[in-house]
């Protein structure tokens, strides 16, 4: 799970997707979405509570959610309930995506979902992928047309320069960083990764004391996992909340989130700024590791604005080559995982995106699963893209942030 650095607005409804049989269901079903548009129109701040309580007496659907971290169903059938839903061919791109992974992807997603969502409509569509066996990349389409339509999503308020109602919302992207270090500090590896101290078990949700407070005070001391060399790097893996150890035996260790102190996460770019040290453009991860090279005399200082601190835990993978585990606690797939608010996005989801590649410029157009998430993907138009790990993924993350739009893929209704 990854720490990380919007409500779609209603429209109108079918009746079949609503799930209605007769003539009479139908038509109190208009009167209800009436409503509801009116009181949206005059109630913005609580529309989707009052749809919620609306619609639960006249059609079947998952309970809304107040703790999208919490729950597995989502106010996302609300919140998408009255756009008109398209067929997969025709959203921008669809015809091109490869479907490479995607698969293998999908499998993920109902690992957890068999498990953790049996009354969701997500479930039946992965019992029918029981049946789909070894599909080529023509299959894999046709079954996501045959099971899946594709609902936009948009912005329910301003955010992030994006106006409410907009299609497009803010894309990030993320990596798994591979570092070098030693089990056992030396002249060379003197940068420690703490995992979680045994004495906060009783109380995990007690604030803790800040970075610099904890490692000036020497309060970790016995809860070093793994020694690293470079201090920035340190903190661009916890930010990540996940990543891999290159040991000098050549072994490779896989370290996974484990908790924090608690505190507010801070944003070490945001401080470079306000030192008129980098400009607002130039806050890359790239230029901030730049940035420290050059000022190693102040890389303390650095840190230390983010008072937030991230302890890890060794994770046992089949594989070096496998992602790191997300939140459904199932590896990651590079270029197929997000991170999004599981408040308005049902976790595992299918999720067609579109953006931009932040170093080419070239189209990204393809089918992703909602498998992360992160304190800072607040919204329904909004997503961490998953790179991959590595420098060349890590490049690609630090650049990434494009606007984008998402369609959310909902089950049929048969």
């Amino acid at each position: 799970m990854k720490m990380r650095m919007n409500k779609a607005i209603p429209a109108s409804a079918t009746n079949k997707r609503m799930g209605y049989s007769s003539n009479k269901s139908a038509s109190i079903g208009d009167l209800l979405l009436k409503l509801i548009n009116e009181l949206f129109r005059k109630h913005r701040k609580y529309a989707f509570l009052i749809s919620s309580i609306l619609l639960i007496s006249c059609a079947h659907r998952e309970p809304s959610v107040v703790k999208s971290s919490q729950n597995n169903s989502t106010v996302s059938d609300v919140a998408v309930l009255m756009h008109e839903s398209t067929n997969l061919s025709s959203l921008p791109g669809w015809n091109n995506d490869s479907m490479e992974d995607v698969w293998v992807t999908w499998q993920k997603s109902c690992n957890y979902i068999q498990k953790a969502m049996k009354h969701s409509p997500l479930y039946t569509a992965c019992i029918a992928a029981t049946h789909v066996k070894n599909p080529t990349n023509t299959e894999i389409k046709q079954y996501f047309e045959n099971h899946f339509q594709a609902m936009p999503l948009h912005q329910v308020e301003p955010t992030q320069g994006y106006a409410q109602g907009s299609s497009l919302g803010l894309i990030t992207g993320y990596y798994e960083p591979i570092l070098k270090g030693s089990l056992t500090r030396t002249r060379h590896y003197q940068i420690p990764l703490h995992q979680y101290p045994t004495g906060w078990q009783s109380d995990q949700k007690l604030m803790r004391p800040t970075r610099a407070e904890l490692l000036q005070s020497g309060k970790l001391k016995g809860s070093e996992l793994v020694w690293v060399n470079d201090p920035v790097a340190a903190a661009f893996m916890q930010i990540q909340g996940s990543g891999k150890i290159q040991l000098e035996n050549g072994k490779i260790l896989r370290l996974g989130f484990a908790g924090t102190n608690n505190q507010s996460y801070a944003s070490i770019g945001n401080w470079l700024i306000q030192q008129k040290e980098l400009t607002a453009s130039q806050a890359s991860m790239q230029n901030i590791a730049a940035w420290a090279r050059s000022h190693p005399e102040r890389v303390s200082d650095l840190l230390n604005a983010n008072p937030r601190y991230v302890f890890f835990r060794v994770l046992q993978s089949k594989s070096n080559e496998e992602g790191p585990i997300g939140a459904l606690n199932e590896p990651l797939t590079a270029q197929r995982s997000i991170a999004v608010d599981w408040q308005y996005i049902p976790k595992g989801s299918p999720v067609f995106l579109s953006t931009s590649d932040p170093k080419t410029g070239k189209k990204i157009e393809r089918l992703v699963f909602a498998q992360d998430t992160g304190n800072a993907i607040v919204g329904s138009v909004r997503a961490d893209f998953y790179w991959g790990s590595g420098d060349a993924a890590g490049e690609k993350a630090g650049m990434t942030k494009q606007s984008g739009s998402m369609w959310l893929l909902k089950p049929k209704i048969k």
